[in-house]
């Protein structure tokens, strides 16, 4: 091979795997290896770099970054130019670097694998009669040989993956290196030690079978999404590397790697769902999907996706797609993420912000001369409820009925006169309703509306449905200056008769369970029907608002194909998944699917194996916060021993809203722990550990997860036992929004999971955690 001339200077990328091995790496090692790169791009074949083949894999190079680093490298440049391009397949200690590496192309998804024994555990290399020699051996002195001691007689284990072949194994993308060990292995630790250091699909496929998934739906809902279209030359190293998810070694890349790898596995697209990210949709399409299955970062890729495509088009200072989501927390969020993700450039063509945010901006468009409202939140137009309830003598229905009938039926709907709210359906109320009674509701929430007009306030429930109609109308003066009538309408929503085109070209929902039918009128007129308009991920098991609506009756159809339901969580263990499952209940209760139909969780399993969560009962709510304090404690010193910063890695979920005060009171001055509170405006404050009650979790994910004060009474409150005679479909109404909260809350962990209660459990924990 021809020496470098060093008339070019050497790109440098950095295979995943290499880029999550230099996350974990100390600052400094960090920094050497940026001077490392500098140094190679300038001239690889520098004697300071120590740059040697490896004697297994001659594809295979190694580069000196410290005295105690390497690099390991293949080129991958075309041609007579391969030494001009290079990609790190590892950075690690050179005493793991041995001759028995091997780089290799898949066969199904045609992309640059690096088979890593170094990893693998002792018993599965013992039992593929696999040694493993050091690429530089150490200098020891020789010692005498042991003598030889008689292994005992052991039980002969059936094999974890007993009834799977060699073929189908490599005919689902299992690295060819790694199939007599998988096929060796005997346990779920021999598994785990085995997959350490596999290619991610060899992972998801191996642990899929372990799982006890079938071939057929391995190949269906793991190979096949992410397989070629074609055979690939398994030579062609400069074709795979076009294949292969890379990163190019600059600054940008330095920050990322500094700040750590949660950053990056928070915006990471696994690659089976990379053809949702990427379709055309002939008009709106739904993701459902459970805890885990990345809803949220499809959606953040789907936005990365739509942008590119714009880019060239776009007018400068325009913002032509919108990200949505349901409160504030949640957009704060995405936000982070989206710059995580996208470039400056094209994060300039996004909006994101709250569905509240965003009706907010439509009503304060029109220039009608009606007094601005003060908008309130819905306990306090119950109390108007109430008190208007109280003046006129009614008893008949409570004034939460009243209120909800009102906020669900009549404005969730957009009635606006009596005959209206006699034809509007009421699914989801449960209880049946004749049209004499209707007409007694009419006449009570009429003086409600009423009274709220003279106070001068209106809910945000009020406000989106104002916005609805400002756009709804906006979207009919777009569509006659699209027919050639071009007239403008009087009236107070001025601002969207002037409007010559749709607000956006692209809406992307995230956390769709949860909106109410006046924001899906309002998003359905934020665009015009056509391709790719509206894009919505959700799943209604997490639906902790009384907000159900069809989608269907509100003129967005996600029929047939676009409708896609993730079932692969990969950002939940399975021991997570198991117990977030029982507390969902799906099997006995039924979940709409934002639509005419049922979702369910059936089919829905992890590939993902971890620490089983741990379920801890204490007799008082002092002690039980003693005991969050040790397991925090125990986290923050892991995490530090693996050199990783902990702040924004844990948090505290607080079943109470009244304890989120003392949980951070007493962490901070009785602990000396630092901590953050999550608002509904997002993170307030720069502590380690984020505290907040179950429904500012939503949507959220941190790697070790506390939930506290799961005690019956607390969860679910016990007031809702009032109404378990007087009115048994709000009561089992009001049991499924908390049991959904719960199921929210304990599938925020991507890690770890540790659930604790004073006084008696909550009945909605499963009973498999005793023992």
């Amino acid at each position: 091979m021809s020496k470098h001339t060093g008339s070019t200077r050497a790109r440098i990328d950095l295979h995943h795997k290499a880029e999550n091995e230099l996350y974990k790496l100390e600052n400094t090692v960090k920094a050497e290896f940026y001077d490392f790169c500098h140094k190679f791009r300038q001239n690889p074949d520098q004697p300071g770099l120590d740059l040697k083949q490896l004697k297994g894999d001659s594809r295979i190079w190694r580069a000196k970054v410290t005295r105690n680093i390497r690099a390991l490298m293949i080129p991958v440049g075309a041609g007579p130019n391969a030494r001009n391009h290079w990609l790190v397949i590892a950075v690690r200690p050179r005493k793991e670097v041995y001759e028995q590496l091997q780089v290799a192309i898949n066969r199904v998804t045609g992309e640059i694998e690096f088979v890593d024994l170094a990893v693998v555990g002792d018993t599965a290399l013992r039992r593929a009669g696999i040694t493993l020699t050091p690429a530089e051996p150490e200098k020891t002195t020789p010692t005498q040989p042991e003598p030889d001691v008689p292994n005992p007689e052991v039980a002969v284990l059936q094999p974890l993956l007993a009834g799977v072949s060699a073929e189908q194994l490599g005919e689902l993308g299992v690295a060819e290196q790694l199939i007599p060990l998988a096929l060796a292995v005997v346990t779920e630790d021999e598994l785990d030690d085995l997959l350490r250091g596999a290619p991610m699909l060899s992972k998801d496929v191996l642990y899929g079978l372990a799982s006890g998934m079938p071939l057929d739906e391995v190949r269906a809902e793991i190979t096949s999404k992410v397989s070629l279209d074609r055979t690939p030359d398994l030579d062609d190293l400069a074709s795979a590397v076009e294949r292969t998810k890379i990163t190019t070694v600059d600054d940008d890349l330095r920050q990322v790697v500094e700040e750590g790898d949660f950053r990056a596995w928070k915006v990471f697209l696994h690659p089976t769902q990379k053809a949702v990210v990427e379709v055309d949709f002939s008009g709106p399409a739904r993701v459902t999907g459970g805890p885990g299955t990345g809803k949220t970062i499809v959606a953040l890729h789907r936005v990365n996706i739509l942008a590119q495509r714009l880019a060239a088009q776009a007018t400068p200072g325009a913002h032509p797609i919108l990200l949505t989501t349901f409160t504030a927390n949640l957009a704060a969020d995405l936000r982070s993420r989206l710059s995580s993700l996208m470039t400056p450039e094209l994060r300039e063509l996004v909006d994101v912000m709250h569905i509240d945010q965003l009706a907010a901006r439509i009503t304060g468009e029109n220039s009608s001369r009606r007094p601005t409202r003060k908008r309130v939140d819905d306990q306090a137009a119950l109390r108007e409820m109430k008190d208007l309830v109280a003046e006129v003598g009614h008893d008949k229905w409570t004034p939460e009925f009243l209120f909800e009938e009102w906020d669900q039926i009549i404005l969730g709907h957009s009635v606006t006169t009596r005959s209206e709210y006699f034809q509007v359906r009421r699914s989801g109320r449960g209880r049946g309703v004749t049209r004499t009674e209707r007409a007694e509701i009419w006449k009570i929430v009429d003086q409600f509306t009423a009274r709220m007009d003279k106070l001068g306030i209106e809910t945000w429930g009020q406000a989106a449905e104002r916005a609805a109609r400002y756009e709804m109308a906006r979207a009919a003066q777009v569509e006659q200056l699209r027919a050639g009538t071009d007239e403008v309408q009087d009236g107070e929503n001025s601002s969207g008769a002037r409007a010559r085109d749709y607000r956006y070209q692209h809406v992307v929902i995230d956390e769709a369970q949860d909106l109410r039918a006046a924001h899906w009128k309002l998003l359905r007129a934020l665009v015009a029907p056509s391709a790719n308009d509206l894009f919505i991920a959700g799943d209604t098991h997490q639906r902790i608002y009384d907000h159900q609506v069809t989608l269907g009756a509100l003129g967005i159809s996600v029929r047939g194909r676009r409708s896609q339901r993730l079932t692969l969580s990969y950002r939940t263990t399975r021991e997570i998944l198991a117990h977030a499952l029982a507390i969902s209940d799906d099997t006995s209760i039924d979940y709409d699917d934002l639509d005419d139909g049922r979702d369910t969780l059936a089919g829905y399993r992890s590939i993902l194996h971890g620490p089983r969560p741990t379920f801890v009962e204490y007799d008082s709510w002092e002690a039980e916060r003693a005991g969050l304090a040790a397991t925090l404690e125990t986290w923050r010193q892991e995490l530090k021993s693996e050199d990783r910063d902990p702040t924004g890695r844990i948090a505290v979920c607080v079943a109470e809203h009244g304890k989120v005060g003392e949980v951070i009171s007493y962490l901070s001055s009785q602990e000396n722990l630092t901590c953050a509170e999550l608002t509904k405006d997002g993170v307030k404050g720069s502590g380690m550990i984020h505290v907040g009650t179950m429904h500012r979790f939503k949507g959220l994910e941190y790697e070790r997860l506390a939930v506290v004060g799961v005690s019956e009474g607390i969860m679910p409150r016990r007031y809702l036992e009032r109404f378990r005679d007087s009115d048994p479909e709000r009561y089992e109404r009001e049991l499924r929004k908390a049991r959904s909260l719960l199921f929210v809350a304990v599938t925020r962990a991507r890690d770890s999971l540790a659930i604790s209660w004073h006084g008696q459990r909550s009945h909605f924990l499963p009973k498999i955690v005793e023992g």
